[in-house]
């Protein structure tokens, strides 16, 4: 037994097996090969199939019309006038006409089926050998029949004189011969033009499946089903939300986090962008009309994270992020570090106290000690009792008493307007907690530092609904700028510390939209600037105990 062959380094060398491609570009091209020959020969056989009887019939129809020629009046008369010879009239005529038609022979015979005419000379005067009765009976025949000289294409017709009386027949045959040779003639023709189809078919499919090839990188079958799973099971896997659209703007997929952020459903796969998400920023950035890495915008009640990558068809493909909860622990950092600050003022300052205290008691200066610590702790206390009376949710008062003293700390005047009433009957604390704390946040910054720096909030109840006016002695907006300050990512302050500014206002507005209520910007008394909102339904009525209706029902 030989050794079996090895390849390099040893290693027993593969033999090459052959069988069904697995490449897509190559069965496409087998498959469009194959379909193209199978076409073509069929087309061919299917035209060859009736040439054949095509050609007889031409064969028979130009005998006919040949025999109808030569039965004429004339050779009638000849007929009658004359007996069958080989010089007699009726053989000149028959033979001039067979040689002008190329005809294999022309007879013409009497009623008795005597021949007056024949190629053979030897045959005139002899009986047919067929049988003459049909075209003796006044018929046309067509026919294919074996003679004398042999299979031929034949045409019978009657032959009448002048006044219409059978006075004959004539009979003229075509060679079967010629008539085979024309069908082989055209066989290479045929065989040519189908060749030449088959030539372009196969560069037709060969032009296609190398697009193809392109099309689908050179991929196997099996292994497009492998990505096809692989990216089904990545898409709803991964916790980012993934968009892919195409190049009419239309949704192409959508994965279950991105149907989960923007709110939409499966059905929304197909329909364009624009009339799914509405007007607004987060179609803008989808769409490819805001430009950017890393945009934020505001979907419902969630801060998204967008960024947007074209492909080579028209489309892209964007990816979402849910920034809402670090978003809030951004801001809470801010809030944190606010406080911590106005903390370490207030040490800075309660230290103060304390050795002014110390140096009181010490020059035993008793009742001014008393006094200064009741002018101390009776200022933060009437604040306390002010917006208590007049706020009864506690959270909401909490954050008022908080951002009063923060306020304090920066130099700025924290007031509660006179006309502020609010029942403790809020469908959503929680919410209105961070629309003030927003509000009031960037009074802060915007009155810091200006004349006589103040803010004033007014809160009140009007049946169910709740407004809320916050103003400040800041620089003010500008009217142009009144609602551009509300959209996404807009922001005149340095940025924080994670690193995302202008969320706060729109926040603001998509929370009061959402409760059917509104949220504008205006110019305060005098100078400044004022925000207003008005949050319809934001209140229970007034049988229910607080707590009892929730927050979904005013989403």
């Amino acid at each position: 037994m030989s050794p079996a062959p090895t390849g390099p380094a040893g290693a027993p060398a593969r033999r090459r097996q052959f069988g069904w491609p697995r490449r897509v570009f190559a069965q496409v091209l087998l498959m469009q090969l194959a379909i193209a020959s199978g076409v073509t020969v069929l087309a061919t056989g299917l035209f060859l199939a009736p040439l054949s009887d095509q050609l007889d019939d031409q064969a028979m129809r130009r005998a006919l019309a040949i025999a109808e020629t030569t039965a004429s009046p004339r050779v009638a008369e000849d007929l009658l006038g004359s007996q069958p010879s080989v010089r007699g009239p009726v053989q000149r005529e028959a033979e001039r006409i067979r040689r002008t038609a190329g005809a294999e022979y022309v007879v013409v015979m009497d009623t008795r089926g005597v021949r007056w005419s024949h190629t053979d000379p030897g045959q005139i005067g002899r009986v047919v050998s067929t049988d003459p009765s049909q075209p003796l009976a006044g018929r046309h025949v067509m026919e294919i029949d074996n003679g004398t000289l042999g299979r031929s294409a034949r045409g019978k017709v009657p032959l009448r004189d002048d006044r219409g009386r059978i006075v004959g027949a004539v009979s003229v045959g075509i060679e079967y011969d010629s008539v085979r040779g024309r069908l082989l003639a055209a066989i290479p023709g045929l065989l040519a033009y189908a060749g030449g189809a088959l030539a372009v078919g196969a560069l037709a499919a060969y032009m296609i499946s190398r697009r193809l090839q392109r099309q689908t990188h050179d991929l196997a079958f099996s292994d497009i089903s492998a990505l096809l799973a692989e990216r089904e099971a990545m898409l709803h896997g991964i916790r980012e939300g993934v968009v892919a659209l195409d190049g009419a703007g239309r949704i192409r997929l959508m994965n279950d986090e991105a149907q989960r952020l923007l709110g939409l459903g499966p059905e929304a796969a197909g329909q364009p962008l624009d009339e799914v998400l509405g007007t607004g920023r987060t179609t803008d950035v989808l769409a490819g009309r805001v430009t950017g890495e890393d945009l934020v915008t505001v979907r419902g009640h969630r801060v998204l994270i967008a960024n947007r990558m074209p492909t080579d068809d028209g489309g892209a493909v964007a990816t979402l992020r849910d920034r809402t909860e670090l978003e809030q622990l951004g801001r809470e950092l801010d809030s944190t570090r606010g406080l911590i600050d106005a903390l370490r003022a207030q040490d800075h300052e309660h230290a103060n106290r304390m050795h002014t205290l110390l140096g009181l008691l010490e020059l035993e200066m008793h009742e001014e000690a008393v006094d200064f610590v009741t002018g101390v702790v009776g200022v933060h206390r009437a604040t306390a009792e002010q917006v208590t009376e007049k706020i009864h949710d506690p959270l909401l008062a909490s954050l008022l008493v908080g951002k009063a003293t923060v306020a304090a700390e920066r130099g700025v005047s924290l007031r509660i307007a006179p006309g502020t009433l609010l029942p403790d009957r809020l469908v959503d604390p929680r919410g209105l907690v961070t629309v003030v704390g927003n509000l009031v946040d960037n009074a802060l910054d915007a009155a810091a530092g200006s004349d006589d720096p103040r803010i004033e909030i007014e809160l009140r109840g009007e049946g169910r609904t709740v407004v809320l006016r916050v103003s400040d002695s800041g620089p003010g907006v500008p009217a142009e700028q009144r609602e551009l300050i509300f959209t996404e990512g807009w922001s005149t302050k340095e940025l924080p510390a994670h690193g995302k500014r202008g969320l706060g206002l729109a926040l603001v507005r998509r929370f009061a939209e959402r409760q059917g209520g509104s949220a504008r910007a205006g110019a305060a008394m005098g100078r400044g600037a004022e925000f207003t909102v008005v949050l319809p339904e934001a209140l229970a009525d007034p049988g229910l105990e607080p707590g009892l209706a929730t927050v979904g029902e005013t989403r």
